[in-house]
């Protein structure tokens, strides 16, 4: 059994921008909690959390990582998130596992790019919000100034719970001490500044304060608690994992005021889907029916498939029969783990609050819930927000005979990261795979190659256009076909209309008197949904239109369901040639992070990509970044160029955002390149072939 329960666990997120030191952070608190002797370095590959072969060569954290430590009586179970945008689904992913996510700072640097998207995530998942600033005896480094900035940037609710002192070599707490000396600010005015933040939750500890009674520390913990819980509070510590300055006095501080699994804010779980929906909250107790929940998920050559996963309810033990989500048939615990880096320690049981791991499981995914009962059948936590995979590469064999090999590959690197998608385009028998950028592309063919053995050939996939129409219509057709046997007919009418942008596709039947048996109104909508799916103009997928059928004819003997196939096929063609078809591409929104001195360069590059610029913003550093929207079609060479025009000094982080019509020579030229496939009545060559088939029919 641990030696530990739910109340000693501290579940943590160390999460931030790229060099801004989690991970060296992170083996600071390991070493001072005595997990290991030395610190290990990023620079030699010997840190517990990076502990991947491409991590080491790469010095950054590509995955999120998990370590457990104990100190003072307290559990701290240690996530280490990847700070590089493009990995950053494996980042959000750990958000699910803690009630505390705490955002690193590099101080040289200040705040950055992925400082506000993580503080706006967090914010959002409602959990418990920190900040670390960390390195804070780098050269020419205004703490002081960090402080206001966070303060304008995150608002007054970040205060400092801590400052450093003797020359940056220590921190002294000023949250439960008023006196003692600090190298910024005053500590009692800290002190002040921060109780006044912290009672202003509890109307009763409020007027206590007031009336100058003296707080307990156990009524400021409380305080402190709900203070996080409601995002009335943003505690600032000050470190520096290279000198250890701050990093006893950071554990003190998660040990005594970062919130317990039961003082967080609980996990939005629900049970059932769409209408049947309802929230549910799981009670932390052990004694309960189990629930779990994956986050991450590696697939490691040694130990197989390792599922690794957050207890919030019940207790789990080796030989516990677990279900994962809808299963019928459970499977059956054989061992369990606790995870330290890239070492797997066998533990007895797992209590609610903790973190641990089963290994060799095939079928639990990320996002599953694990539980011991049918009753919490169809249960799952709010879905995140992921950003849109959007930057693809069409990937092949090099030789043959490794396709198994590669599609095995591909599969389980799609399972360990929820930002990496697979795709295979039927047509034309391409396999590509989706990523957030260039490096996570280029991370995981290597990954591909070192894990799998598995070499490819890789070249720039079509974009994904779409197609749609621009007004209403109607359209008909008749199909009429007699051979020497039974023949084939079936006559449709029907009108289309656009949809609102993202509203999709909606099918709506209005046909009465019998004039189509119902029976086959199907049959009309599968040919439809063909010409939805191939595209009528240029071999795109349409959406955002709605099609309504309202009258037909068929025949008792030759009506089929092949001939309505056809003819609401062709029907949808007639309409839309009339409805102003107009192909749509997509539209992503970057953030491009430069040297000032770039940013006319930058602006004018991006103008020359049909780039709308929609603002800047100046940072610390000399830096800016330019926030635009752009067509994904003029990116494919961008992370290069950007290289070349800022000195490999510019970064860029993109996420789908619409579809917008594609200027007319580019539609023009789409249309010339489409090359149609017999039978697939796609092109508007194809679309005018019919129209003219269909009077010959009629003259017929």
């Amino acid at each position: 059994m641990p030696t530990y329960r739910t109340r000693d666990i501290r579940n943590i997120a160390l999460a931030g921008h790229s060099g801004s030191g989690k991970t060296t952070l992170a083996e600071a608190l390991l070493v001072k909690a005595g997990v290991k002797g030395e610190a290990g370095t990023v620079e030699r590959g010997s840190t517990i959390m990076d502990h991947d072969p491409l991590e080491r060569k790469y010095q950054h954290s590509l995955d999120s990582s998990v370590a457990s430590l104990n100190y003072k009586g307290m559990h701290l179970n240690l996530i280490d998130t990847a700070g590089i945008p493009d990995f950053r689904g494996t980042t959000l992913a750990s958000l699910t596992a803690v009630e505390t996510t705490a955002i690193v700072i590099n101080a040289h640097s200040g705040i950055e790019m992925s400082t506000r998207r993580l503080m706006r995530r967090a914010k959002q998942r409602r959990l418990c919000r920190m900040i670390i600033i960390n390195r804070i005896d780098a050269d020419d480094v205004d703490l002081a100034q960090i402080v206001k900035d966070l303060r304008t940037e995150f608002g007054p609710e970040c205060l400092p719970v801590n400052l450093p002192a003797e020359n940056l070599s220590k921190v002294r707490d000023c949250f439960f001490h008023t006196e003692g000396e600090t190298d910024i600010f005053s500590l009692a005015e800290a002190h002040d500044a921060i109780i006044d933040q912290v009672v202003e939750v509890n109307e009763d500890l409020m007027e206590k304060f007031l009336e100058g009674e003296d707080l307990t520390r156990e009524d400021l913990h409380a305080a402190f608690e709900q203070a996080l819980r409601e995002g009335h509070l943003v505690p600032i510590c000050f470190v520096s994992a290279l000198t250890g300055a701050g990093i006893e006095e950071l554990l003190d501080f998660f040990n005594q005021l970062a919130p317990s699994p039961r003082e967080g804010n609980p996990p939005p779980f629900f049970k059932g889907e769409g209408e049947d929906e309802v929230e549910v909250t799981a009670t932390g107790t052990a004694t309960d029916h189990v629930i779990a929940h994956v986050f991450k998920i590696t697939n490691d050559p040694f130990v197989g498939k390792l599922s690794v996963f957050r207890i919030y309810q019940g207790t789990i033990r080796p030989d516990s029969q677990l279900l994962i989500g809808d299963a019928r048939k459970p499977f059956k615990v054989g061992h369990l783990f606790k995870i330290q880096g890239n070492k797997h320690v066998e533990i007895k049981e797992g209590i609610p609050g903790d973190i641990c791991a089963v290994a060799k499981i095939d079928d639990i995914h990320y996002d599953a819930v694990l539980h011991d009962s049918h009753d919490e059948d169809r249960y799952h936590l709010k879905p995140l927000d992921f950003p849109k995979p959007m930057y693809g590469l069409a990937v092949n064999t090099k030789s043959r005979g490794q396709e198994q090999k590669l599609s095995t590959a591909l599969h389980h690197l799609q399972e360990e990261d929820p930002c990496f998608r697979v795709e295979h385009n039927q047509e034309l028998n391409e396999t590509i795979m989706r990523g957030l950028g260039e490096l996570h592309m280029r991370v995981t063919l290597e990954r591909m190659q070192e894990r799998y053995k598995v070499e490819v050939t890789t070249r720039p996939p079509r974009i994904a256009y779409r197609e749609t129409i621009t007004r209403p219509a109607e359209g008909h057709y008749r199909h009429k076909k007699q051979t020497g046997g039974a023949g084939q007919f079936g006559e449709v009418f029907l009108r289309i209309q656009p949809k609102a942008r993202g509203e999709g596709f909606e099918f709506i039947n209005k046909v009465v008197g019998g004039a189509i048996p119902y029976n086959l109104i199907p049959a009309v909508e599968k040919g439809i949904k063909q010409i939805m799916r191939d595209g009528a103009v240029a071999g795109y997928a349409m959406q955002d239109l709605e099609v309504t059928v309202y009258d037909g004819k068929y025949h008792p003997v030759d009506s089929k369901e092949i001939a309505f196939v056809f003819a609401g096929r062709n029907a949808f063609l007639d309409a839309i040639k009339n409805a102003g078809p107009q192909i749509l591409e997509p539209i992503v929104s970057v953030d491009v992070t430069v040297p000032d001195g770039d940013m006319g360069d930058i602006t004018g590059n991006l103008a020359g990509r049909r780039a709308r610029i929609s603002g800047t913003e100046s940072l610390r550093g000399g830096l800016v970044t330019i926030r635009a929207d752009v067509p994904l079609s003029s990116l494919s060479d961008y992370h290069t160029e950007l290289k070349s025009l800022t000195q490999g000094q510019g970064s860029y982080a993109m996420e789908f955002s619409h579809y917008d019509p594609v200027p007319s020579n580019v539609q023009q030229q789409l249309v010339r390149e489409h090359s149609p496939q017999p039978n697939h009545y796609r092109s508007l060559v194809i679309v005018l072939w019919t129209v003219l088939s269909h009077q010959l029919l009629l003259n017929i």
